[in-house]
């Protein structure tokens, strides 16, 4: 059992490395592999973002919707599954939004996933490689962000950086 982390900017292709890596998995195994989402839509934008994400993943996927909890959906998943999720930063966002305590919530986050009974991977942007936001709330979600990242990093098996459709294994 194993938990991976992919990280990588906007459009890079870590949720498609990250669902081709579990698909594999899945199917050797001959499990149905879970989405576990974290977007919300508030806006006919993002409703068709969303919609483009499930037709690409097909049928063959379970879509578990945790914009806020994720942890419990973490939990809920029986032993030995097949996990996406996608992506922490919109559920750090959210978390944000609501004016949640980040620090225990990461925490949890941290324990639950170095717990994991199963496949697991992690998506997220890496927010920390462009210019110093300019206000206050873009900073502190840079920050967030970064430490944690760098928690996830530390419990993870594996690590990937993915741009421009590649990956490179950092851990």
């Amino acid at each position: 059992m194993s938990v991976t982390l992919v990280l990588g900017g906007a459009r890079s292709g870590k949720s498609a490395f990250a669902q081709g890596a579990a698909e594999i998995v899945a199917e050797a195994r001959r499990a149905t592999p879970v989405m576990i989402v974290t977007a919300q839509a508030f806006d006919a934008e993002m409703e068709d973002r969303i919609a483009r994400h499930r037709v690409d993943r097909g049928e063959a996927w379970a879509t578990l919707e945790a914009p806020m909890d994720l942890v419990a959906a973490l939990r809920g998943l029986p032993p030995g599954a097949v996990a996406v999720v996608d992506c922490l930063t919109l559920w750090l966002t959210n978390l944000m939004l609501a004016e949640c305590d980040l620090s225990s919530a990461a925490a949890d986050l941290v324990a639950t996933v170095a717990d994991f009974d199963g496949e697991l991977w992690l998506v997220s942007n890496e927010v920390g490689w462009g210019v110093v936001p300019d206000n206050a709330l873009a900073r502190r979600f840079r920050d967030e962000a970064g430490r944690l990242h760098q928690a996830l990093a530390r419990a993870a098996d594996a690590v990937h950086l993915v741009a421009a459709g590649l990956s490179l294994r950092m851990k």
